[in-house]
């Protein structure tokens, strides 16, 4: 009996202003577990790109994509998550610059991956996750977010506007790859729909939110308008039967195991102990 090959796994990092953080956020990563870092930077004034560089230069396990000016989220994972494809990446996670997202709960996700999941959510909204640092307001409406997107996609999360997830990279490559009409922070909610809809396995793992000590967030009024209006249109193609048709995503044999069905609910179990 041949032995399975080990995942390839790479963290793509987005970057724009984030030279405060950046050094710290693939530490934290490559600390993490054994993975490869892409930094996608959008052109950032404040000299990011140049330390992306510096670090690719000492290692060969971090890599950096630069875009000339800031273009949105979802270019910027879009790019990324092409460029890991074609380098032969199995598994690919995403993960902010600002250190907002626990390194430590890397191992976890990737667990669920080769527990048979398609894609994992790092969830604060679930037993065992959080948020630090953010006022109640902001909470509130990050969850009222999460339910009205929930409700209205019929999302099998409780935090859909997670940014924080891990693919397995042939589902990523079965839904268009990022290329969504989104380009803002709705981004999130919009992948994770088409994932739905192309029958994937989604799991939720905990982790704690840490809201960024350096740095400015790019969190505005427009983002969230921007996100309602985009959850209503997607519902909206939903009822007329207008949404873009998905193909039932193609899992390979040995994901549809009996064992692999039991393994995830292992996770799981797990996962909330």
């Amino acid at each position: 009996m041949t032995s399975q090959a080990p995942p390839r796994r790479v963290v793509v990092i987005p970057t724009y202003n984030e030279a405060a953080s950046i050094r710290e956020a693939v530490a934290g990563a490559r600390g993490a577990m054994v993975t490869d870092v892409l930094i996608v930077d959008d052109g950032s004034p404040d000299g990011t790109g140049k330390i992306a560089d510096e670090l690719a230069a000492r290692s060969a396990g971090v890599a950096v994509i630069h875009r000339a000016e800031k273009s949105g989220l979802a270019g910027a994972y879009a790019a990324g998550f092409a460029f890991a494809s074609a380098a032969g990446y199995t598994q690919i996670f995403q993960m902010d610059a600002d250190g907002s997202h626990d390194a430590g709960a890397l191992p976890l996700m990737a667990a669920g991956l080769e527990a048979g999941a398609d894609l994992v959510v790092g969830s604060r909204w679930i037993a065992g996750g959080g948020v630090r640092n953010w006022p109640l307001a902001r909470q509130a409406v990050s969850r009222a977010g999460s339910r009205y997107s929930r409700r209205l996609l019929g999302l099998p999360v409780h935090d859909a506007t997670s940014g924080f997830k891990a693919w397995r990279a042939d589902l990523l490559t079965s839904i268009g790859g990022g290329a969504v009409s989104s380009n803002g922070y709705v981004f999130q909610v919009e992948m994770t729909y088409l994932a739905t809809r192309a029958g994937a396995r989604i799991v939720e793992v905990p982790y704690v939110f840490v809201d960024r000590l350096l740095g400015e967030s790019k969190f505005s009024g427009g983002i969230v308008l921007e996100a309602m209006l985009r959850v209503a249109a997607l519902r909206a193609g939903q009822l007329r039967g207008t949404a873009a048709a998905i193909e039932p995503y193609q899992r390979a044999p040995a994901l549809e195991t009996l064992e692999t069905i039991e393994a995830i609910e292992r996770f799981e179990e797990r996962r909330a102990a």
